[in-house]
């Protein structure tokens, strides 16, 4: 199986569980409806695990750009081969979406919230707030890679490195999940809300474009954080890169913090004329 393969299929599987699950607790008449956080955030660390067992041997299982572009950066894999491993999850998280909606297929009719359709999908934040929300994804994917660097340089867990990760990707979802959904995975996010978008779902209302940036440049940022700062810290391998990558999270903050100070005023202004 080549690594092309190996993570399309993997994250196919990764979706599967979790966009499974997302189905299972917010659709009308499953079994499963309204099963709670504690479920969601289990089912999301199963899904990684099974992925990452499926993909490894293949790939070393990313199943995440963010992920992939941070091995880049250390080192661990070519820059050549990080569009080969990003179009494969694109694809399979696509494909794994498209499985969900026909699993799930009279559910979508039974359901009437559109939001509720789309979580199955996509992440949202809790409280709509560019900075907090993005500044979540950054924080959420930082401590991702720092535990998957972590987890890489001990010997103790070796062989169960999927089921460990699995157990981080739980521990993420539980502490840090409550904003913004947790996507800390591109591919995870922007994948099934394109299959949201082209797929024939009964009632199913807006993609939210307009957020879709959040979950992809949010993760993406902390991932490189991630393993810049692991190189500086814990290798002591300071480099040009890391200083480029703390001005990009930097940067890219700001320009949250202004978006998101410009809506306020927007809507400041609104109440004050309709007063």
């Amino acid at each position: 199986m080549t690594p092309f393969v190996g993570e399309l299929i993997g994250t196919m599987i990764l979706i599967v569980f979790g966009a499974g699950i997302g189905a299972g607790t917010s659709l009308k008449k499953t079994h499963s409806n309204n099963a709670g956080w504690v479920v969601v955030t289990l089912s999301w660390g199963l899904a990684v695990t099974m992925g990452a067992y499926a993909a490894g041997s293949a790939s070393g299982g990313h199943l995440n750009p963010a992920v992939t572009i941070a091995f880049a950066l250390n080192g661990d894999l070519p820059w050549g081969e990080v569009p080969e491993y990003i179009l494969a999850q694109m694809i399979g998280a696509i494909l794994g979406a498209a499985l969900v909606f026909l699993h799930y297929l009279p559910h979508w009719k039974a359901t009437d919230d559109p939001a509720a359709k789309l979580g199955v999908f996509s992440t949202s934040p809790a409280i709509p707030n560019t900075f907090a929300n993005l500044f979540s994804e950054i924080f959420g994917t930082f401590i991702l890679l720092l535990g998957l660097l972590f987890i890489g340089a001990n010997k103790l867990t070796e062989g169960l490195n999927p089921l460990v990760v699995g157990l981080l990707i739980v521990a993420i979802g539980m502490s840090l999940g409550g904003t913004t959904g947790y996507a800390i995975n591109p591919a995870r996010d922007l994948g099934p809300r394109i299959a949201h978008f082209l797929l024939p779902i009964p009632g199913k209302g807006s993609s939210d474009w307009g957020y879709a940036w959040i979950p992809v440049v949010g993760p993406i940022l902390g991932g490189s954080l991630g393993a810049v700062f692991y190189q500086a810290v814990f290798l002591g391998r300071l480099s040009g890169a890391f200083w480029v990558v703390v001005a990009m999270n930097i940067l890219v903050l700001f320009f949250a913090y202004m978006v998101n100070k410009k809506k306020q005023g927007n809507q400041m202004n609104l109440s004050n004329r309709t007063a």
